[in-house]
């Protein structure tokens, strides 16, 4: 009798750097978290100092937050640890707010009883014919400690680790590096504007790194997959720095879902070994194949499936043919003009249900724009069509708002008094005390809690203006103004327990039986998958508790501002013409606080009208070159079971 060979498991086997991918970066961290706590606790039996070598950006904050929690609850000392961080911006004050050494305390440091003297981080405030005798200090202080026993590294979108730009060589030191725009885009959003992003830093080199015992980076999110998928599974290249651990004897890529999903396991599952041919699979290697080949979905033939690497997709369901009527169904079946379902109409396969009509929605809009600017014509139809249309305004984006903008709004509310015949006293001294401030703000400073509330002022009557112009009484309209939100920077705090409460009142009150909330988690201020966080927390507590209402709700994610959802993800596109898209761009345009000049606004420096006008226009293109009807744009959304 023989024995049945064991199948390998082929999964990983494009792959050059072993990768582990989690759910999302919080058990991501976890598991980075706890590697760093063993070592330090091991080191610590044997009564020796570990030293770590440490990131700074938005990758590593869930880690040291949790490193932080390890500390205070379960007694994780840091007496032993010595640290060297990768990087610093040139030049910068050492307690800028966007500086690394302010970052590291703020995030870990001033919160864990590691010894300062223990501390070292590249000095940004030293003189310029000073740096390459303090580059080199700063490798033999390394040196000194015995080396990094593990270092923790993030990745930028071109693929630089530290500040390792492309170009950088494998025997690369610790040294002044320009930045690249791309990185300074992509960190524009720590600063008021491109123009104030440094354009030199100190940088560890790639030599420097790779003389670690052991390394891991950290990834999070799908504005990361393909700078991921080239580092891991491409050959190793200087014109993607991250790829170079893959001359490294013990590395390790940690992951969330999304940054794992352009790896040949997530995203051609079919060429790694057996398949599950689901329904969502078959859709993605269709769409895929159909956008590659460039060629309409009904147009495709056995032998585009067999040379694309679909072979037994053919053997298990048939002729292409087939195939193709199934995947065309699947898209055309999400396109509908009625968001809200279509009254008095049985159609199996729309997106939405018929019944109840006309329905209780509440778009959560994590700014005060976002509503219009990533689902306006969507948020226009169903008003339009009869549902009660409600919006949750969850922050008060004050941080948005140029000091320009808010002086030269006080200035007019100073002259409406005056023409009012209203004593101007208590707004002059408000108007001066405000210009005063202004003109002597420091880089470290953050606005005062009058600015800051003036700001908030201005975005909720553009709000206001906007939900009036769709057409929502002033009773539909709500400002949750989730204290998370609320520290004048663009560090915000984590999810608390009042976000839940407010968003758990709120859904209570309207009882909804649709949830429009942003999926756009590309936003890198960090505000929208907090958001997104609060609301899924509330309506699985209001589930949990029982009430009634809440199994007929259906959540519906958007995205527009920053990113848009990839088509074969798509289950829901509102159509618009383009009468429909001048009408959505007249109401961003209501956001004038918002339009030329944005503080903050990230990598893309196009307007926020500009984005989602060609992310629309884009979705509807791909739906015509697969061989749907060609829209002037559509509007994308994914459900969300919770």
């Amino acid at each position: 009798m023989s024995k049945k060979t064991a199948q390998a498991d082929l999964t990983d086997s494009f792959e050059k750097i072993p990768v582990r991918v989690y759910p999302d970066l919080k058990e991501g961290s976890k598991f980075v978290a706890q590697q760093i706590a063993d070592l330090i606790r091991d080191k610590q039996k044997k009564k020796q100092k570990c030293v770590l070598g440490l990131a700074t950006g938005s990758t590593p904050k869930t880690l040291y937050a949790e490193l932080v929690r390890m500390h205070r609850e379960e007694k994780l000392s840091f007496k032993n640890v010595v640290t060297f961080n990768l990087d610093e911006y040139y030049p910068i004050d050492n307690d800028a707010l966007q500086s690394y050494n302010r970052f590291m305390r703020s995030h870990l440091f001033d919160h864990v009883d590691i010894n300062p003297k223990n501390i070292h981080i590249p000095n940004g405030e030293i003189p310029k014919e000073a740096i390459k005798k303090h580059c080199l200090q700063y490798e033999k202080m390394i040196e000194d400690a015995g080396g990094i026993d593990l270092q923790i590294l993030g990745i930028g979108n071109n693929g630089h680790i530290g500040f390792n730009e492309p170009g950088s060589g494998i025997y690369s030191r610790t040294r002044l590096i320009t930045l690249d725009n791309s990185t300074r885009l992509a960190n524009a959003y720590e600063f008021p504007n491109i123009s104030q992003v440094p354009r030199l830093a100190i940088t560890m080199g790639i030599a420097s790194i790779l003389k670690s015992k052991k390394i891991i980076l950290m990834a999070w999110g799908s504005g990361k997959a393909n700078v991921i998928q080239k580092a891991v599974e491409h050959d190793d290249s200087e014109h993607v720095p991250a790829s170079l651990l893959q001359n490294h004897d013990d590395v390790t890529f940690v992951v969330d879902e999304a940054a794992a999903a352009d790896l040949t396991r997530n995203k051609s599952p079919w060429l790694t070994g057996d398949c599950e041919w689901t329904p969502k699979i078959i859709k993605k290697a269709v769409v895929n194949m159909a956008l590659k080949l460039k060629k309409p979905v009904l147009s495709l033939t056995n032998g585009d499936y067999n040379e694309y690497g679909l072979s037994d997709l053919l053997v298990e369901k048939g002729d292409a043919y087939e195939i193709n009527l199934q995947v065309y169904y699947m898209l055309r079946d999400s396109i509908t003009g009625w968001p809200g379902g279509k009254p008095n109409a049985v159609i199996p396969a729309h997106p939405e249900r018929s019944e109840p009509y006309p329905k209780r929605v509440i778009i959560f809009s994590p700014h005060p724009d976002d509503d219009i600017i990533s689902m306006g014509g969507t948020f226009q139809r169903l008003h339009d069509q009869g549902h009660d249309v409600h919006v949750g305004y969850q922050t008060s984006g004050n941080i948005a708002v140029t000091d320009e903008f808010a002086t030269r709004f006080l200035d007019f509310a100073v002259g409406f008094e005056e023409i009012a015949g209203i004593d101007t006293t208590k707004s002059e001294k408000i108007l001066a005390d405000t210009r005063k401030f202004v003109a002597s703000k420091k880089s470290n400073q953050v606005d005062t809690p009058r600015l800051r509330a003036i700001k908030g002022l201005i975005r909720r009557s553009e709000a206001k203006a906007t939900c009036r112009y769709v057409g929502l009484k002033d009773d539909n309209i709500h400002f949750m103004n989730l204290p998370f939100y609320e520290t004048g920077t663009i560090e915000k705090n984590p999810m608390g327990e009042k976000d839940v409460k407010i968003t758990m009142e709120l859904l209570r009150k309207i009882k909804p039986q649709q949830v429009y909330c942003a999926g756009d988690f590309a936003d890198p201020h960090g505000t929208h998958i907090v958001c997104f966080n609060v609301v899924l927390e509330a309506l699985k507590r209001i589930k949990h508790a029982g009430d009634e209402w809440i199994n007929d709700c259906w959540l519906w994610l958007y995205k527009g501002a920053w990113q848009e959802w990839n088509i074969e993800e798509i289950e829901m596109a509102i159509p618009m013409s383009p009468d429909q898209v001048m009408k959505k761009r007249f109401g961003i345009f209501i956001h004038q606080s918002q339009k030329d000049s944005v503080p903050f606004q990230g990598s893309d420096s196009r307007e926020f009208w500009q984005r989602a006008e060609e992310r629309n226009a884009n979705t509807a293109a791909l739906y015509a070159d697969l061989g749907l009807t060609h829209y002037a744009a559509m509007e994308a959304f994914v459900r969300w079971h919770y």
